[in-house]
């Protein structure tokens, strides 16, 4: 193994030692907030993430706290649903690299307008990227996140989301690739794991769990 790997790969532990120590260890609380187990409530209906309240905090306000601009894309699914996202490419919180998405609360009438006005349209897997015009990327700024992901750069292992999380509420196992879903619905969370693939998480407000439990449960497969 060459210098340059041994030295990569030092860091990549060093990486995992610093950010799994922070979920077993408290914190001051500046640090806590970029913990993705730092999920808060401010009303039963509300999450609170990585300082973003989800259903009023704004992409404006996500990008001051991430310190990097994001990419505005609108998808359009084989079925012809219409979702607007805004893209964090490179996130550090808590010592680790991260990418975030964050789904944008769009009125129907609006986010049709937005498609129809787009720039440019890529298709891979009969899904449509459509990239908005300027003004409407201007306005997905100023519009409410509706959800939030986060994919650290480094896989997790099962054991520090249950000492943080504690036991799931419900598991479900996506039929199509064998992904396992671990679910908490009183706190808006999905974190899914796939085997030697890196965790994902996902926030919602606690009142809009539905809306992720329900495609899953029509494409699950029983779990030993």
């Amino acid at each position: 193994m060459t210098m340059e790997r041994k030295l990569y790969w030092g860091i990549a532990i060093l990486s995992v030692l610093i950010f799994a120590g922070s979920f077993f260890t408290p914190g001051k609380s500046s640090q806590r907030n970029d913990l993705p187990w730092h999920i808060e409530h401010p009303t039963p209906d509300t999450t609170r993430i990585f300082g973003l309240t989800l259903g009023s905090s704004t992409t404006n306000e996500a990008e001051q706290y991430f310190r990097e601009e994001a990419k505005p894309s609108l998808f359009k699914s084989p079925d012809g649903q219409l979702v607007a996202e805004m893209f964090f490419e490179q996130v550090t919180l808590a010592e680790l690299k991260s990418r975030i998405v964050i789904n944008i609360a769009v009125p129907a009438a609006e986010l049709q307008a937005m498609y129809e006005r787009g720039l440019r349209i890529s298709t891979a897997g009969g899904s449509k990227k459509i990239t908005p015009a300027p003004d409407d990327a201007a306005r997905l700024r100023e519009l409410p996140i509706s959800s939030l992901t986060y994919m650290p750069s480094i896989r997790l292992e099962e054991e520090i989301f249950l000492k943080r999380f504690g036991k799931p509420a419900q598991r479900i196992r996506e039929a199509k690739n064998g992904a396992v879903h671990w679910l908490y619905p009183q706190d808006g969370l999905d974190i899914t794991l796939g085997g030697k693939e890196k965790s994902v998480l996902q926030y919602v407000p606690p009142k809009d769990f539905d809306k992720l439990l329900q495609p899953l449960l029509l494409n699950e497969e029983a779990l030993n």
